[in-house]
């Protein structure tokens, strides 16, 4: 027993081991309850179940979050609370290119849950090595602080400058090399990513990729080009791995569950973009202007991040207001 609690007790990435285990236990519920209880069978999802499944995970993570502020303190509270939103904002635009995706391949909406929640468990991989590497350079090299900010204020001021831009998925690199690469079947195969069909050339029965395989593929890869933004963007607000990882997965695992409700009205989130190139510019600057004006205190970068995604969303919400010009052209 004295083996086992010491071994609990033992530092990883800079927390007790049994902190990591819990924060794993409670995603692994999660995600078997969503698979193995509500969406066990394939289904189409409604706007009024995804907003209650979002508000379930959401409700959970900011559990978690008051956890943390009685446990870690004040300082880490308020940090994952604006890691948790920032992560949340920078995944609305994740959506869109999602729901793209699966009007491309035309993915019956029974079969996006099957694609999100599997794409969900290569996220959890992904966010653990892009974030264990961050980790490890901003311990053992301090500058490479200046060089996330950097990359942030250059990602926003790129972000605002292409906000009208409509992704090219035909002409998508990584699309083009499956294709090339893979036998891909000519339609989907019911839920399957995988089928073995004969080759009408050779007549042997070999195996085939599914549209759907192929709409996984590209969700992933959507998901490392955000992490890119992303993680930068909460070391700039925490240096803790711990803060950090565990608000950047349960901002992607709510944003699965709204996912359906989103794609039904993410065109009311048009100026959202703006604002959120905004915060990137805002969260890079924080870094240089330590030297200046000192560290801004994390409640004051919480609600300056607060107010600017906020204004995103009501000038979004009033500029496409059913009946305006605006509406009208993005319909």
């Amino acid at each position: 027993m004295d083996i086992l609690l010491s071994l609990l007790q033992s530092p990883v990435i800079g927390k007790p081991l049994w902190l990591w285990l819990l924060f794993a236990l409670i995603v692994v519920s999660l995600l078997a309850f969503d698979l193995g209880v509500l969406h066990k069978d394939d289904r189409e999802i409604g706007v009024r179940e995804s907003l209650a499944l979002s508000a379930g995970y959401i409700s959970v993570a900011l559990l978690f979050g008051a956890w943390v502020w009685w446990y870690l303190g004040a300082q880490s509270g308020v940090e994952y609370l604006t890691g948790f939103m920032i992560e949340k904002s920078l995944s609305m635009d994740n959506v869109f290119v999602i729901a793209m995706i699966f009007t491309f391949f035309a993915i019956p909406r029974r079969y996006q849950h099957r694609v999100l929640f599997w794409g969900i468990l290569g996220v959890i991989v992904l966010r653990a090595l892009m974030i264990g590497v961050g980790a490890a350079l901003v311990s053992n090299f301090s500058w490479v602080l200046y060089v996330f900010g950097l990359f942030l204020v250059a990602t926003g001021v790129k972000m605002w400058m292409a906000a009208d831009h409509t992704p090219d998925i035909g002409n998508n690199r990584l699309l083009k090399f499956l294709r090339s690469h893979l036998r891909v079947t000519d339609g989907l195969r019911g839920n399957a990513f995988m089928v073995r069909e004969p080759d009408p050339v050779s007549g042997r029965t070999v195996r085939w990729v599914t549209p759907l395989f192929l709409a996984l593929c590209m969700v992933e890869a959507i998901d490392l080009v955000f992490a890119v933004d992303s993680v930068p963007a909460i070391f700039a607000i925490t240096n803790d791995p711990f803060i950090v990882y565990t608000s950047n997965i349960f901002a992607i695992l709510g944003l699965r569950a709204l996912y359906f409700a989103l794609a039904a009205m993410i065109h009311r989130f048009h100026y959202l973009k703006y604002a959120l190139a905004l915060v990137l510019v805002f969260i890079g600057s924080k870094i240089f202007l330590v030297g200046v004006i000192g560290k801004i205190p994390a409640p004051v970068s919480l609600g300056i991040t607060f107010a600017l995604i906020a204004g995103g969303v009501v000038v979004s919400l009033w500029k496409t207001r059913p009946g305006t010009p605006v509406a009208a052209g993005l319909s």
